[in-house]
């Protein structure tokens, strides 16, 4: 069967993205680096980074090969088709491929960006931004053009069939390029947050309290590794991750659309199917017009460039709004009332951010009232710490809340269920449809760091490292919103794939069995409710390790720095030269091996549930960690990025300012809050989906297994 003319929307989308980013690339490489050294401190992070990541890439080859061959053994028994192993090494590449190009160009735009600052604000944000575009495009670029290609391919194989079993098959192996992603995003993720907050927790505790010297100085021995694990955690391994929610939401709602649309026709079945791709295809069109609209004059206040992205993320989600209506009215003229679960996700996206920004930046009470409380000592300003991120859980989880249901009955949930989750799925897709935009103002982020730490270690005027400042200052609350965003679409999208492993199920027991499995997903149900609980764990135990890996690589470097100031003869007068590659293979070593243990716990328990509890024990495990999952990733993200602005409010002047008393009480609860929100709580966006991932494309053996179990027959 011919692919539809329409679908082409969603790979020309992808080409424009990728071509975009190429320009933005070209432009940025053709800026000034400025004096040699600037270009030396560049080339050491440059290089740093490069190094973690082609060691990192070796251990992750080597794990995708042994999953390659276990995937290759279900199709060779009959539990799965043979694209799930190859749509599983490609979700990975991808994955990987998107983090490597937009933290090669991160890494290429730090010192381009304090030139930049030389000249004006506005010069640094456009050097800055039009990094993390590339990031962003380059995502939704490589996404969209790898699930185009499979649709291709398995249309074409399975189209002799008739089009529900066709787009079923299709789906159903499509699945797989999930998990192949969301296990790379994994690794990036776990791994790139445990080696920069090792060396930030590590370079704050000794550079800025014991030793009283500023941050990024270059007397600091973790200083480069700080920078490197900047853009290895937070533009690497951010990449991957919303790389992998795009596509898990894409395909999710593809596989919901089969039941929702069956009974429609063929046309609007085909038309439901290809309506994720092409609503994320003209979203891409969106944000590349909506990324003209970020300027700043010379302000440098929070205020001022706050205002400068939120134009650019707000137009987005309009541009993106007007086009998923008319692609909703062409494609599906029978069910306009979808594109209202379109709309619900772009919004819910937009108030996720402006609550994410209310807790998270210093212009706001809660963050203040951090910094008011560092005046008396590190434990209340810990205190004031959790409770701003306790508290920052109630409107977002009620935003998400309120998405869900608007999103399941303005999509005809009240009549027809199949329609109601997909209206879920699709909202997911809204959400992310601004993704070349919104990364970008996390991922620019990590450049403003960057920017700043050059401009410290090479002695630049005040003027600019004011303005690197007033960026990386900005970036610390764009950071914090985006990963709220990234958080709230995981669960949506998480939410989807639940009810795509039910469907699944149904389909996999035919296949399997013979017959279509009877599912008691009742809380009367003991293994559903077992389940449940063991789900709900599961966040805290991976969460637990990682903090604890964290604070294990941390305390290496602690050790280092130490041991540096003391052995390294006129360091601390400046005229020795600290030993930089040392502390970066420290956190390089650290980061390798203590990332296995939760990596792989994040991918065993959904088997070993499945195994002991059934399918039905599986949607309990699954729903428990979604609820659980989703609270802890925004309670720690939010806490961090307050923690973390309560530090830089103080050290704007307020309450004594840097090396003050205060000062130092915030240092703490910053070293505090940094594993939460770059490490533990980024993870946990991932494991959402992974899980949901990994239960789908293991669920053959699970029925098999079940069949000989006489508790789970």
């Amino acid at each position: 069967m011919n692919v539809s003319p329409i679908f082409w929307i969603a790979p020309g989308g992808a080409v424009i993205a990728l071509v975009t980013a190429l320009i933005l690339a070209l432009q940025n490489m053709k800026r000034s680096e400025g004096t040699e050294p600037m270009k030396e401190v560049a080339k050491a992070v440059r290089i740093g980074a490069m190094a973690y990541l082609k060691q990192q890439y070796k251990g992750v080859i080597l794990f995708f090969g042994i999953v390659f061959v276990l995937l290759c053994v279900l199709a060779a028994l009959g539990l799965q088709t043979w694209f799930v192993p190859f749509a599983f090494l490609t979700g990975g590449f991808f994955s990987g491929l998107s983090g490597y190009i937009g933290m090669s160009v991160g890494v290429r735009s730090s010192a381009r960006t304090t030139h930049a600052c030389k000249t004006s604000l506005n010069s640094g944000l456009r050097v800055a931004f039009n990094s993390g575009m590339v990031m962003g495009l380059t995502v939704v670029g490589l996404g969209l053009i790898d699930l185009s290609v499979w649709y291709i391919i398995l249309n074409a194989v399975y189209a002799n069939l008739p089009t529900v079993e066709r787009l079923t098959a299709i789906t159903s192996a499509m699945i797989a390029f999930g998990i192949g992603a969301s296990s790379q995003a994994l690794f990036a993720r776990v791994g790139g947050g445990i080696f920069t907050k090792a060396a930030d927790v590590g370079a704050d505790l000794v550079g800025k309290v014991e030793a009283g010297i500023p941050e990024d100085d270059p007397r600091n021995p973790a200083v480069i590794a700080d920078n490197v694990g900047d853009n290895v955690g937070d533009i690497a391994g951010m990449g991957a991750d919303l790389y992998e929610s795009y596509v898990d939401s894409i395909v999710a709602s593809m596989a919901l659309s089969v039941v929702a649309f069956a009974s429609f026709g063929d046309t609007t079945s085909v038309n439901g199917l290809l309506l994720p791709m092409v609503l994320s295809g003209v979203g891409i069109v969106g944000a590349i017009l909506a990324s003209f609209l970020v300027r700043a004059g010379e302000k440098a206040e929070q205020k001022v460039l706050l205002a400068a992205l939120r134009r650019g993320t707000y137009g987005a989600t309009i541009l993106s709004g007007v086009l998923g209506f008319l692609m909703v009215k062409w494609l599906l003229p029978g069910h306009i009332q979808v594109f209202w679960s379109i709309l619900s996700g772009l919004l819910a996206g937009v108030i996720v951010g402006y609550f994410t920004e209310r807790f998270t930046s210093d212009s706001y009470k809660p963050v203040q009232s951090i910094a008011a409380e560092a005046k008396t000592s590190p434990a209340t300003v810990i205190i004031e710490g959790l409770a701003v991120g306790m508290n920052s859980t109630i409107p977002i989880v009620i935003t998400v809340a309120v998405a869900i249901i608007t999103s399941y009955y303005m999509a005809g949930g009240a009549s027809n269920p199949g329609l109601g989750l997909y209206g879920i799925g699709i909202s997911a897709v809204g959400m992310l449809s601004t993704l070349g935009i919104t990364l970008a103002t996390d991922a620019y982020g990590p450049v403003a760091d960057n920017a700043g730490g050059n401009a410290e270690m090479t002695h630049q005027e005040p003027i600019v490292r004011e303005r690197t400042d007033a960026l990386d200052s900005l970036g610390n609350t764009t950071a914090a919103t985006g990963k709220g965003f990234a958080i709230a679409s995981a669960a949506l999208t998480a939410l989807a794939l639940i009810a795509a492993y039910r469907g699944e199920a149904v389909h996999m027991s035919e296949r399997v069995l013979g017959h279509v499995k009877d599912m008691d997903l009742t809380l009367l149900n003991p293994r559903l409710v077992a389940g449940l609980f063991l789900g709900a764990m599961l966040p805290m135990g991976v969460s637990s390790m990682i903090m604890r890996a964290v604070g294990r690589a941390a305390s290496k470097i602690v050790e280092e720095v130490r041991r540096q100031f003391k052995t390294i003869p006129g360091l601390m007068e400046g005229t020795g030269k600290p030993d930089y590659a040392h502390a970066v293979a420290i956190c390089t070593k650290a980061a390798q091996r203590e990332m296995i243990a939760p990596s792989l716990l994040a991918i065993i328990a959904p088997i070993v549930t499945g195994l002991v509890l059934g399918v039905e024990g599986v949607a309990g495990f699954l729903a428990g960690g979604l609820a659980a999952g989703f609270c802890l990733a925004v309670f720690s993200a939010n806490a961090g990025g307050a923690w973390d602005n309560a530090k830089k409010f103080i050290e704007k002047g307020n309450f004594g300012g840097k090396g003050s008393p205060a000062h130092h009480a915030a240092v703490v609860g910053d070293t505090v809050g940094d594993p939460l929100k770059d490490a533990s709580g980024p993870s946990l966006n991932i494991l959402l989906k992974l899980q949901s991932m990994v239960s789908i494309v293991v669920l053959g053996l699970v029925l098999k297994v079940s069949s000989y179990l006489p508790w789970l027959r």
